[in-house]
């Protein structure tokens, strides 16, 4: 348009031009992107295919070696490999100093891992070595065949309970991409760095796509420091929390005068990031009426504060988030596809953590250190060296679990951690914290096998879109409550909705009981009626179990 402009072509012509042929246009580009769609997802495909079994120290009694990893290309023939105090030699990802596992307490006569007999299983074979292996809550006391599934997954195994390693599929030769400020060297954060290098020097809309926790925000500041906008502003803003009455005056400003208490000028977001960045997070909760002023806006580069005859031209990279399925919201009428055209000039898919589960330990001492509770490393052989934390079996507990809330959930669990152990809670105690908060916490189905489907955060994405807070009645919950006996995860399936829903629904029903309001006496009548039986006499509370147990715990009651 502004070439045709400059060349001097009729205002007629050019309105006639933009009503014709627009259109046709933005269907190629929309051809276009289903087609780097699908290209991508194959590309994603055929990297698993070219990935090897490998190993991933995830945990050590020198909490330095956690995230050092060693390839294995021999499973994928007929070879065999030893796993010792001796072999095979580990390096971080990008370095040459190779090491044995080196531990006192490992045996010098190794376990084999060998082809199984499925392409891309493994077998494990302890030949009589004295280590004691653990496969999740398997001892494994002879051998262990382990599916080409459970492999792409990710097996882990505690060898005499000292150190921890994760079995599963790396890539056979690292590849070198800067960070960005990410943590993490799993297959899965290395693609999405050289998304995140791709993109960045390319100033056009960005659209993040992945679930909650997954670092979204982390992500558009690396695109923005990365890019030719580096030096201007950078905003973000949630749409979420962004009311329809105030989106036009948030976003595009006000003029002094165009509503009572208007005294002055104000910018909006856009007029505030001029020349550099805003992140809109969160875009698949925008109202409609948000999403109508914000396609106009970037369509025609220039926004009309409220108020004012004039509009103003802008000059701003926009990058947007989201959690939600944009394409079924489409269909269900909650999003407009002209916007979602838009916005995807680039799309990324950020992994969940259950993709990169050999980022899990990573994480987790990375946020150990944010919160200056440094695991010192235990030497080999001292005194201490028994007492080394977090203990080798909570690392494969957390390594094992498919934090549906991701990075965000285990910096708070790790932030939990940190605190009880300042507090001077055991090892024993602190492993019962962590059950205890991952029991509590929703867990979603496992992905398949190719790693695509996942399910939402505590629901059943078989019956559809999870439904909002506002979609379920009080009556209806009361009646799935008592359908499902009070248990709380096939009730949130029932309704449809998360279980961190489900918990806001309980707390904001005021005709449904809490187990935060039960006292010892009637705690006691019920467990003695029930026999003792805390399922029982949650049944006759009208609580969950779960809950009960919780206030039992507060009450002292044992």
């Amino acid at each position: 348009m502004e070439l045709m402009r400059s060349a001097g072509w009729p205002g007629n012509v050019l309105a006639r031009w933009h009503t014709l042929a627009r259109p046709m246009i933005e269907d190629l580009f929309d051809q276009a992107r289903q087609t780097t769609r699908v290209t991508r997802q194959d590309t994603l495909a055929s990297d698993v295919n070219l990935r090897v079994p490998g190993l991933v120290i995830v945990g050590h009694p020198d909490s330095g070696r956690v995230g050092e990893e060693v390839a294995l290309p021999k499973l994928g023939s007929a070879s065999t490999v030893e796993i010792s105090r001796l072999a095979p030699a580990f390096a971080q990802p990008g370095q040459e100093v190779f090491r044995p596992l080196d531990d006192a307490y490992l045996s010098r006569s190794p376990i084999l891992l060998s082809p199984g007999p499925e392409t891309g299983s493994v077998e494990l074979d302890r030949m009589g070595s004295p280590m004691t292996v653990l496969a999740g809550d398997q001892d494994i006391e002879r051998r262990r065949i382990f599916t080409p599934a459970e492999v792409a997954r990710g097996v882990v195994l505690v060898l005499s309970g000292r150190v921890t390693l994760l079995l599963h599929l790396v890539d056979p030769v690292p590849i070198s991409v800067p960070h960005f400020g990410l943590v993490g060297e799993s297959s899965a954060t290395v693609r999405l760095r050289q998304e995140i290098r791709s993109a960045a020097k390319l100033d056009i809309p960005v659209l993040l796509r992945g679930e909650t926790g997954t670092g979204k925000e982390l992500v558009a500041k690396a695109l923005h420091d990365a890019g030719p906008r580096c030096r201007g502003p950078y905003l973000a803003v949630s749409l979420a929390a962004l009311p329809a009455s105030l989106a036009a005056s948030e976003l595009f400003g006000v003029t002094r005068g165009a509503y009572t208490g208007a005294d002055r000028n104000k910018q909006g977001y856009f007029q505030s990031a001029q020349g550099g960045t805003l992140f809109l997070d969160e875009i698949g909760e925008a109202p409609i009426e948000v999403q109508v002023l914000l396609l106009r806006a970037l369509e025609a580069g220039e926004v009309q504060p409220v108020g004012s005859v004039e509009p103003e031209p802008i000059d701003v990279r926009v990058i947007a988030a989201t959690d939600l399925a944009l394409d079924a919201a489409i269909v269900e009428g909650r999003f407009r596809a002209p916007l979602l055209h838009r916005l995807a000039g680039f799309e990324i898919h950020l992994p969940p953590l259950r993709q990169r589960r050999d980022d899990v330990a990573r994480l987790l001492f990375h946020f150990l250190r944010q919160e200056s509770e440094v695991p010192a490393a235990a030497a080999s052989g001292s005194s201490e060296a028994n007492q080394a934390w977090p203990t080798a079996a909570l690392i494969a507990s957390l390594v094992d679990y498919d934090w549906p809330g991701n990075g965000r959930q285990l910096r708070n669990v790790a932030r939990r951690l940190a605190i009880a152990r300042q507090e001077g809670m055991s090892a024993h105690a602190l492993s019962q914290l962590v059950d205890q908060l991952l029991t509590d916490a929703p867990r979603p189905q496992l992905p398949s096998q190719q790693g695509v489907a996942s399910v939402p955060e505590g629901g059943a994405s078989s019956q559809g879109a999870l439904r909002r807070p506002f979609e379920v009645s009080e009556a209806e919950l009361l009646a799935a409550l008592e359908a499902h006996r009070w248990q709380l995860k096939p009730t949130a399936r029932a309704l449809r909705v998360s279980r961190s829903t489900l918990y806001r629904l309980i707390e904001g029903a005021p005709g449904i009981r809490k187990a935060s309001d039960l006292e010892s006496p009637e705690i006691l009548q019920a467990l003695e009626q029930s026999s003792g039986n805390t399922n029982s006499a949650a049944l006759e509370l009208r609580v969950s179990p779960q809950g009960l147990k919780r206030r039992m715990k507060a009450l002292g009651l044992t």
